[in-house]
């Protein structure tokens, strides 16, 4: 494909689809267009490298990460930024197991992954307002988040005190069951979830009373957090295990946080440097002045010589934002203008006459040259 589509567009999410829906999404797209069941069609061949290669971008957060901020460019490997986080043209079946298992319940041991071992948790998002200042110097931030927590009463077993849960008598604690089914490939021997345990193993006789048997609880909690100086509106940063709590032993999920700065009213960004406009006199235009001009850093002094004119742009090196876990600091680009006055006495009008009958405006009598020439 010449023109690669956007991988959201492939899977069918949004750009804020969290990573169970994102793998929810390619475990449907993939059955839709594997090539056992479109024996032959080149076509639907296709859609499925497109759409493992969708998933093997969006379900790494770092590459995800890359290709958010450049597109597809930022997971070519040949793009040059590193770590050739591209496509190369082969499968990543890390997740095809859960794939075939719902297609014929997996082929003798193997197929779907059972649910008594360790699960991961699933991640958090959430807004954070930062000031101009607080996101180009960094600060500390204290956030509260709600999230699903280890019920400390059970210990996360779900069983009630003093108790444990027992083996499901069906499976044996495998979480799952063997049966003979038939597929497009004739009968075999397939593996399915256990219907009485539900793919866990275990079978919870008496519940806890605190999480109902869940092993987990809903809990507002507020964590400190350290913003790194130069961060920007809408990137993300990913606090690990701050996210809900994982099943079974399994780790916690991480908290991604959406970084939103609020406008200033002085100062603009462009990446790591600062603009401001900063009005002069016409006085101080004509003769020169030393301007008090604000930075994020402070007041500086800055010298405008003679003659300055209205949008002329100077730059105040080292006097913008802290590059994002880097070295060095932006820059600070001041644009003059001049404010004409208004309401002026019958005085200074006829001292600006006199002012104006001195023909000392060389643009203006080279564009008067110019149109005479034009009209004759």
């Amino acid at each position: 494909m010449a023109d690669k589509r956007d991988y959201y567009e492939v899977l069918g999410v949004s750009k804020g689809a969290s990573g169970d829906e994102i793998k929810k999404a390619f475990r449907k797209m993939s059955k839709k267009y594997h090539p056992d069941l479109h024996p032959g069609d080149k076509e639907a061949e296709e859609k499925f490298k497109e759409v493992n290669e969708a998933y093997q971008v969006l379900s790494d957060d770092e590459k995800r990460q890359r290709y958010d901020q450049f597109g597809h460019a930022g997971v070519d490997g040949n793009a040059g930024f590193g770590g050739g986080g591209g496509f190369n043209g082969g499968f990543d079946f890390g997740d095809l197991g859960d794939i075939f298992g719902d297609f014929f319940g997996g082929f003798g041991g193997g197929g779907r992954a059972r649910r008594n071992g360790p699960r991961r948790g699933s991640d958090l998002s959430q807004y954070i307002n930062l000031t101009f200042e607080e996101a180009a110097f960094g600060c500390k931030k204290k956030i509260n988040i709600t999230s699903n927590e280890r019920c400390e009463e059970c210990g996360g077993s779900g069983a009630k005190k003093g108790t444990q849960p027992v083996t499901c008598p069906q499976c044996n604690g495998t979480g799952q069951v063997q049966q003979r089914r038939q597929t497009m490939f004739g009968f075999t021997n397939v593996v399915s979830e256990c219907p009485s345990c539900h793919g866990k193993g275990k079978i919870i006789k008496e519940p806890c009373s605190s999480c109902r048997g869940t092993g987990r609880i809903r809990k507002n909690k507020t964590i400190e957090v350290n913003i790194p100086a130069g961060i920007d509106t809408d990137q993300v940063m990913r606090i690990q295990g701050a996210g809900n709590a994982g099943e079974n032993g399994g780790p916690n999920g991480d908290l991604q946080l959406v970084i939103k700065v609020k406008p200033h009213q002085l100062f603009k960004r462009s990446g790591f440097d600062v603009n401001v406009v900063f009005p002069i006199t016409f006085v101080q235009a004509a003769l020169g002045a030393t301007l008090k001009v604000p930075t994020i850093h402070g007041i500086v002094e800055y010298d405008i010589p003679e003659g300055t004119q209205t949008n002329t742009r100077f730059r105040l090196k080292g006097k913008g934002i802290p590059v994002l876990n880097g070295r060095g600091t932006g820059d600070e680009y001041v644009t003059v203008t001049v404010e004409v006055p208004k309401n002026l006495s019958q005085k200074q009008k006829e001292l600006l006459r006199e002012f104006d009958e001195d023909k000392n405006y060389t643009k203006k009598k080279s564009f008067m040259d110019k149109m005479r020439e034009a009209f004759k």
